[in-house]
């Protein structure tokens, strides 16, 4: 094995492979074999076995993801995630924990992957054939200005001053249009696909290959921005047919063919859009573990695809019991790009995606698509939940950019949008009898005045923006599984089309809309849509002359004009900002200037990211044409991650921010506002010492309470010196006032309370219950027994330091075998940790006795509390191993089942 000529430093990095949930450690580093490059695997668990070699050719691929986070709950950056895929092997991910030496290896490894496509370039023989080759090729479809760069295998031996020439030289010769871009999205890394092999997957936050930053690039993404504004100029509508199919299983195994749903039309298709809930209803699938039911589905599905074409998969994602599936004709695989997934889910804490949303985003041709499907609340009084769930979905549900520096592309953000799933809403008629009579009489016109859905659309509530096709099929829930029987148990259910297909976008037409009595599998029947839709196709010839008249046009405008904007408002302020309770200001931007301008947000001197954690602009990125003007949301939202500082004083609601404008100047806007502290991200050794609400205890004594807790559960003693304020004096509680609270009001109204901990609450509840416990000591707990239930979890999930302190988190796994052992850890608590636990598992333990009600079960309370009380240090959070999380739980099952016997 031969290592190139290159710097050393640069040539391996050690990290972590994972696989199936677990995390081998591993080191990748750059070799040679026979001559060609590749990446060498060295496993450290298997030191005597040979390492893997991956080799850097045309469809090799290595790419880094992004931190995947909610809309206004922002995480840090730590450490980089690498997807690497060969030419015959499929995907692995890796975990590197030191970023910049990652970044630095990337850049060799692309370094290589460019000299070597370069090498295997074909000439192009005429004008008709350019966008043919650019699309194959990566790092062509990002700049037409910087080009491939041409740098021979020795490229690691080049000086820097040659490799800038080449470069440069590269960039004055080379004048071909990049691909066409997709109008109001910017340009993604463009996937390289092979008519004669499958697809290679791509994930969801894949960023781009780290090309150099420059003034070529900022002007092609000028260039770029103003084609996509005059797209229908290069641009003709061909269409194509979507079959799209939703169907709730109800956790069953397939148990005949799918055709009769799939095959229900003459003429193939050329897309499938299948989407299943319920795949399984397993505790385990609860807690996103892997399904065996979704390979079952999968090999059902494509054994029943229409027998008059041939289809390969395009993507898959599942989320527990969500599973989407996307597959197209062959020969369209080829017009097919920028594929990315995502998944929300809306259960309880989002820890539990048995409610949710899952999501393929792709481009066809010129057309941006994005299919989502979605499993929303149950229960028939819950449609204010299913319209939260709606909402959560579309505000949470964001794709990322491979550019981590562009703005994150959300559902509404593509041309064609398909919403499918069991949205789950009723009839807002209670008697079943009565509406069976009018399915009997056929009078579904009447029924459908009644449906929940329509009238939460009717009422801009839910779904406004979509369109559905006229129902002219019975409702497809709820039958006794295997008939046609309405459901003939003892809750008696109303039948309801639960199962739903919508849409938005333009150049859309529903061919066909309906249900398939003849598959009994589940409770549900399954509904299918065939739609024909208009694609946006680009002409070859019309697009370059475009793109030659821009250059033109471009090149006499920046020689005369510099870019400007105006801001309505540069200072802000933000008054009582509270835990999760988002706050909003909105400016505008106006160019001013004469040219298109391009404007972001941009670092501070020593910082990584533009802003603070709790505050986010959107848009963060984009373009404005002279005299144009757009709205800048800036959104302050404290979560857990960044509560406890606030609460401490450490950090203050204060920053500001840097809009840059590519060729012009920088533009400061100054952010500052008032935190109220909450009892939600406060110590559990502080809460107890304090008698009064949170708000009522001066801010200078928070901070001596907070030094004093530390100081507490470190020595583990009570004394700690007295303070000029009850908070300071007497005995400490035994446990936080608010767990009390919350934890009594569940024992004493929630006990019988069904799907308690797997119903989320409500929002605004939330707020009450978090603003109560803040302000008052309160004789009653406002809000449902859901919302209490949930703001207990949330204020576990919020303690800078969990109930089972970090430095026992690994003695608790060793021992997760042992009851006895695990007692033991217990009595090594701080006093006021080790009675909120025992305290917690009491209550749980008398939970469990009402499981016939509740449908409380001891696994789900093991999976979701160990979660919570038994967390692992934040440096290892990134480390643990499914196998780490099931001896969490098992931890958790000795005192949920044998108690806590002192």
């Amino acid at each position: 094995m031969e290592l190139p000529a290159a710097a050393w430093g640069l040539l391996s990095v050690t990290g972590t492979e994972v696989r199936a949930g677990r995390r081998e450690p591993c080191v990748l580093s750059l070799g040679r074999r026979s001559g060609r490059y590749g990446i060498v695997i060295h496993s450290q668990e298997k030191e005597n076995s040979d390492p893997d070699y991956i080799p850097i050719n045309s469809r090799f691929k290595c790419v880094q993801e992004a931190e995947e986070t909610l809309l206004i709950d922002i995480a840090t950056n730590t450490g980089c995630k690498v997807r690497i895929q060969g030419d015959e092997t499929a995907e692995r991910l890796f975990e590197i924990p030191d970023e910049e030496r990652c970044l630095g290896f990337l850049s060799e490894v692309q370094s290589i992957q460019e000299a070597h496509l370069k090498a295997s370039v074909p000439e192009r023989k005429d004008s008709a054939s350019w966008h043919q080759v650019e699309k194959n090729l990566p790092g062509l479809s990002q700049a037409s200005s910087s080009g491939a760069l041409g740098f021979e295998d020795d490229f690691n031996t080049l000086s820097l001053e040659e490799k800038r020439n080449m470069q440069n030289h590269q960039m004055g010769s080379r004048r071909e249009p990049p691909p066409p871009p997709v109008p109001q999205n910017r340009q993604f890394y463009r996937e390289r696909e092979g008519t004669s092999r499958d697809q290679p997957k791509v994930t969801n936050t894949m960023r781009k290959m780290f090309l150099p930053s420059t003034q070529s690039g900022q002007r092609e993404g000028l260039i770029k921005h103003v084609l996509a504004k005059r797209e229908k100029a290069y641009v003709n509508l061909h269409n194509f047919r979507f079959f799209v199919g939703t169907w709730n299983v109800n956790g069953q195994s397939p148990d005949s063919g799918l055709e009769p749903w799939l095959v229900c039309d003459t003429e193939p298709p050329d897309f499938y859009c299948i989407g299943f809930q319920e795949l399984d209803l397993s505790t385990e699938a609860f807690f996103y573990f892997d399904s065996a039911k979704e390979q079952e589905w999968l090999v059902a599905v494509e054994k029943s695809l229409h027998p008059q074409a041939k289809y390969k998969k395009v993507q898959m994602v599942r989320l527990v019991g969500m599973m989407l599936l996307i597959f197209a004709k062959k020969d369209q695989l080829s017009n097919i790009r920028e594929i990315m997934t995502e998944s929300v889910g809306t259960g309880i804490m989002g820890k539990m995606g048995n409610k949710g949303g899952v999501a393929v985003r792709f481009v066809f041709h010129n057309t941006t698509f994005c299919i989502v499907n979605s499993h929303l609340a149950a229960h028939v009084e819950d449609f204010e939940r299913r319209n939260q769930d709606y909402k959560d979905i579309c505000a949470r549900m964001s794709f990322v950019t491979p550019d981590d520096s562009l703005p994150q592309l959300n559902i509404m953000k593509h041309d064609v949008v398909i919403w499918l799933g069991d949205l789950n809403y009723r009839l807002c008629l209670p008697d079943a009898s009565e509406v069976k009579s009018l399915i009997t009489k056929n009078d579904l016109q009447k029924l459908l005045t009644y449906d929940q859905l329509n009238i939460q659309r009717t009422q801009k509530k839910a779904f406004a923006d979509f369109t559905e096709g006229e129902i002219k099929f019975i409702p497809t829930y709820k039958y006794d599984s295997k008939t046609d029987r309405w459901d003939s148990s003892g809750k008696c259910r109303v039948p309801a089309w639960c199962d739903r297909i919508l849409w938005r976008g333009g150049n859309i037409n529903q061919l066909r809309y309906c249900s398939h009595m003849d598959l009994k599998t589940s409770d549900h029947k399954p509904v299918s849509a065939l739609f024909r839709i208009g694609v946006k196709v680009v002409d070859e010839q019309r697009y370059r002359k475009l793109f030659e008249d821009i250059v033109r046009i471009m090149d006499r405008m920046e020689n005369d004009f510099l870019p400007s904007l105006e801001l309505s408002r540069r200072e802000f302020e933000f008054e009582n900002v509270k835990f999760r309770q988002l706050q909003k200001q909105k400016f505008q931007i106006t160019n001013n200037g004469q040219v298109t301008c391009h404007f972001s947000f941009i670092p501070k001197l020593n910082d990584s990211h533009y802003c603070k954690p709790w505050l986010r602009a959107e848009p963060c990125e984009g373009y404005l044409e002279p005299d144009e003007s757009t709205d800048i949301s800036l959104d302050v939202y404290v979560s857990k991650d960044s509560v406890t500082l606030l609460n401490s004083g450490e950090d203050k609601i204060e920053d500001i921010l840097v809009l840059h404008l590519d060729r012009g100047k920088d533009y400061f806007l100054t952010i500052s506002g008032t935190y109220l502290p909450s009892c939600f991200g406060t110590s559990l050794e502080a809460l107890c010492r304090m008698r009064r609400p949170i708000r009522e205890v001066p801010v200078t004594k928070l901070i001596d309470l907070g030094e004093d807790s530390f100081l507490e559960k470190e020595k583990s003693v009570l004394q700690m010196g007295s303070l000029d304020s009850e908070e300071g004096s007497g005995m400490p509680l035994q446990v936080p006032k608010e767990i009390w609270l919350l934890v009594d009001h569940l024992f004493k109204h929630a006990c019988h309370q069904e799907d308690l901990f797997q119903t989320p609450g409500m929002q605004e509840e939330l707020e009450q219950i978090i603003d109560c416990l803040d302000t008052s000591i309160p004789e009653t707990i406002p809000g449902s027994n859901h919302s209490v239930a949930e703001a207990l979890l949330i204020f576990l999930e919020a303690l800078p330091e969990p109930v089972i302190c970090y430095e026992l988190y690994q003695r608790c796994l060793d021992w997760s075998h042992n009851s006895r052992l695990c007692r033991q850890v217990i009595f090594q608590l701080p006093r006021c940790h080790r009675s909120v636990f025992r305290y917690l598992m009491s209550f749980l333990r008398e939970l469990l006795r009402y499981s016939e009600d509740n449908n409380v079960s001891v696994a789900m309370i093991a999976a979701l509390f160990s979660s919570l009380l038994l967390r692992p240090p934040p440096n290892l959070m990134a480390k643990q191993t499914q196998q780490d999380r099931q001896r969490a739980i098992n931890f958790l099952y000795s005192f949920l089942l044998a108690g806590d016997e002192e």
